[in-house]
């Protein structure tokens, strides 16, 4: 618990406030929900096959299929309706390859998203330290940006394909028995696929969300300085500012100086002041000293 509490004590919790930490605890949230619901998935659904010969019927036929969609290995049996044993057979096709890519890119962003967060709460000056952490994570939130854009548009096309293999009509249409007009096929129960809906929903927004960071991280690495090509400082002797030029040691500078004579310098005028300095030392000064004498 100390430990605890010194990390939380250390943690620089305001980055949850700003754009870059807020963002990453969606990532992190959103990146669950979208694995979870497409590895968790699990759906069924049934016919009937009502034989002109009732004894022969079967109106609960169910077949259950779940992640990761390897439909060609999903068999159900189906009467023949002539009295001899039941018909084996499977569904077609196989979109494990697109499943398994999108949870495993959704379970990748869900660690990288954590690890990146303990990052910015504990480790921010690190992070910040000669731009190389940033750089770094602007890397691979660019890879997890196109990672998202491919297994997002691969799991949509996958789970369209899903939903034609286990369509309960065309399933029907592969069964033998449902060729005759004297037997009556029908479908009891569809599959429910909108927890997989809502995971390719959840594809496309992490895509949103990965690429909508993008931006922070990117002001993060300081290459904006040098994309907006500020210039380097001048070595030229700069102007005064105005401030000085106007008033203060500006003014003092372009008006003449009163105490100033014609060689420069502190000369004052003795001539001037008969009652001054002069009057002084030839008038008072002198004339009482020798008087005194």
């Amino acid at each position: 618990m100390d430990i605890v509490n010194q990390l939380v004590a250390t943690g620089q919790f305001t980055v949850i406030k700003q754009p870059l930490g807020f963002i990453k605890i969606l990532q992190w949230v959103f990146s669950i929900f979208a694995f979870a619901t497409c590895g968790s998935y699990s759906g069924m659904f049934k016919m009937s096959v009502e034989c002109k010969n009732r004894t022969e019927s079967d109106l609960n036929i169910e077949v259950e299929f779940e992640y990761p969609f390897r439909l060609h290995q999903v068999y159900f049996d189906a009467p023949t309706c002539k009295g001899g044993k039941p018909e084996r057979l499977f569904l077609v096709g196989d979109y494990s390859s697109s499943a398994e890519f999108f949870v495993t890119i959704g379970v990748f962003s869900f660690l990288y998203s954590m690890a990146a967060l303990a990052v910015y709460l504990f480790f921010l000056e690190r992070y910040r330290e000669n731009n190389k952490g940033a750089q770094i994570d602007f890397g691979v939130t660019c890879v997890f940006t196109f990672m998202w854009l491919v297994s997002a548009a691969a799991w949509a096309k996958g789970l369209s394909d899903v939903k034609t293999a286990t369509d309960p009509e065309r399933i029907i249409s592969l069964i033998s028995a449902c060729n005759h007009e004297e037997n009556r096929c029908r479908e009891v129960h569809d599959p429910v696929v909108s927890g997989l809906n809502t995971s390719v929903a959840f594809g496309f927004l992490n895509l949103i969300l990965w690429g909508g960071n993008l931006w922070f991280v990117f002001k993060e690495t300081g290459w904006l300085a040098a994309f907006t090509g500020y210039p380097p400082p001048s070595q030229e002797k700069q102007p005064a500012p105005e401030s000085f030029a106007q008033g203060g040691y500006g003014q003092d500078y372009g008006q003449q100086d009163p105490y100033a004579g014609t060689q420069g310098g502190y000369q004052p005028d003795y001539g001037q002041q008969g009652s001054g300095y002069e009057g002084g030392y030839s008038q008072g000064g002198p004339t009482s000293y020798s008087n005194q004498m």
